[in-house]
């Protein structure tokens, strides 16, 4: 190994480290001084173990690590040494600052609606950090992606069944009304985490499909300074070959783009899809 590469892997390493510290004492936050003093509940094995925690009044802290155990051996294989590490380490840190806060005694609000949505911004935006640090606190989605080998279902399928039972669970240990209060917070915080991990400057790809490719590519080129890729086509109905312009542009480009192919050739066709993770210097040079 060169020195550089260890350099900039202690430096990845620091870096995710602290992401995953900084989130998980928010998530922490938001459980003990938001949503728990108010009955109100995350999905997976979060939820779980708040549940647990209330029922028997022992430590949530403990909960949380020991559900999370089996998950975290399940990922082994699957994910590799590095991944595994980084979730135990923010599965701990997120039981130690849940047990911090905690002893604060520190309430946000009275009020459960506010708790609700305000509680699942600031769980979702921990949740985040987390999981663009390449970890995890939660081992709901690992479980849910093996059982995806087995079963004809998808992974967000199984999560999402999963996370009924839970809130009906709650709707039995809580009441009907914070059983609905916690699938609010569980939508928003599922919102918050998108959020974070695509950023506010989300980016959008772009398929042009004409017979004027080549002039439209150069006038994204010379308009908007994107690099543009061309790729071969072939009709399904006419057989015809062609090709299409391919681009990566951020959301508030569209409209500009859309004129750009629009003077040259009015008729035509523009896909545009949600890109959810960008990298390359190209894409982000003016950005």
């Amino acid at each position: 190994m060169t020195k550089r590469f260890i350099k900039g892997f202690f430096k990845t390493l620091f870096l995710r480290l602290f992401f995953i510290t900084f989130g998980c004492l928010i998530a922490a936050f938001s459980l003990e001084c938001v949503l728990i003093p108010r009955d109100v509940i995350d999905g997976g094995v979060v939820g779980i173990s708040i549940m647990a925690s209330y029922l028997t009044k022992l430590p949530l802290g403990l909960f949380l690590i020991v559900l999370n155990l089996p998950f975290i051996v399940m990922a082994f294989k699957k994910f590799g040494k590095m991944f595994v590490g980084l979730m135990f380490y923010g599965v701990v840190m997120l039981a130690l600052f849940s047990e911090l806060f905690l002893e604060t005694g520190w309430v946000f609000t009275q009020d459960t609606l506010i708790a609700a949505i305000f509680g699942g911004i600031i769980l979702g935006t921990g949740v985040g950090f987390v999981l663009k640090s390449n970890a995890s606190l939660d081992g709901t989605e690992i479980m849910a992606i093996n059982l995806a080998k087995r079963y004809p279902f998808s992974v967000g399928e199984i999560v999402m069944f999963f996370n009924v039972f839970i809130f009906i669970a709650a709707g039995f240990v809580y009441g009907p009304d914070k059983a609905m209060y916690s699938a609010i917070t569980y939508f928003i915080a599922y919102k918050a985490i998108d959020l974070v991990l695509q950023g506010m400057n989300e980016a959008k790809s772009v398929f042009i499909m004409s017979p004027e490719y080549e002039k439209i590519g150069k006038e994204i080129m010379k308009n908007l300074d994107k690099s543009v890729t061309y790729l071969s086509a072939e009709g399904g109905y006419s057989g015809a070959k062609s090709k299409m312009v391919y681009c990566v542009i951020t959301k508030i480009e569209i409209p500009k783009i859309k004129d750009v192919v629009s003077e040259v050739d009015p008729t035509a066709f523009i896909a545009i899809e949600n890109v959810h993770e960008v990298e390359g210097k190209r894409y982000k040079k003016k950005h």
